[in-house]
């Protein structure tokens, strides 16, 4: 019986990843991958050649099939996301899901997730907090930046280089009695960790044309 190994990938700098990741890319019969491009870049570094498949969130269902006959053949496959921990707000859940109602295994290669590395150097109490990924982008939004304001306890989001100035005007408007903390760049060589209201980060991003990268917001007390 085949198996399915979820590998959590780097974020960032390529040496973030585990000797058990790397043993299950190297002995998998296939990869399966969100950007098979991307995880190109982390295969060749290692000098792991496995067949590529695409598996991004426009074709997780046709391919969860195509996944799930690979099994039933024996085959063990690997699926990764762009970076860090697939299903997390990245594709990946449903994929696991039906294989694991197909009666297949399902492992877990832990390692980086964005999240946890930005709250572990974020200073913020973190005994209970609430994740939304990214903000829905129209229908939903005002409502959920109400709700963010209403929390006693930290809120963290997800958002992309593109809309994190509007995110941060946004929290300007609805929460501006919160503090906001954002991390930017992990593991990368221009990372850092800003503090301070929506205002003054929306500010210093935009003096420093700071805003690029991808955004993890904790928006606490």
């Amino acid at each position: 019986m085949g198996k399915l190994s979820i590998v959590a990938t780097p974020i960032g700098n390529l040496e973030d990843i585990t000797l058990r990741a790397i043993r299950t890319l190297k002995e998998c019969d296939v990869v399966y991958a969100e950007d098979t491009r991307v995880v190109s870049k982390l295969l060749a570094k290692y000098e792991i050649r496995k067949p590529l498949q695409r598996l991004d969130a426009a074709k997780e269902s046709e391919k969860t099939d195509e996944v799930i006959a690979r099994l039933e053949q024996g085959e063990n496959v690997a699926y990764v996301s762009d970076a860090g921990t697939p299903g997390i707000s990245d594709p990946g859940s449903w994929l696991v899901a039906c294989v694991r109602a197909a009666g297949f295994p399902v492992e877990v290669i832990p390692g980086p997730s964005s999240l946890t590395a930005a709250l572990s150097i974020a200073g913020v109490p973190l005994d209970e907090f609430t994740f939304l990924g990214f903000l829905p982008h129209k229908k939903g939004r005002q409502t959920a930046l109400k709700e963010i304001a209403a929390h006693t306890h930290p809120v963290v989001l997800f958002e992309s280089p593109h809309r994190i100035l509007k995110l941060l005007k946004e929290l300007e408007t609805h929460a501006s009695q919160k503090k906001v903390t954002i991390a930017r760049e992990l593991t990368k060589i221009h990372e850092e960790v800003v503090s301070g209201t929506a205002k003054e980060i929306a500010r210093s991003l935009e003096s420093r044309g700071a805003d690029r990268g991808e955004f993890v917001v904790i928006i606490h007390e």
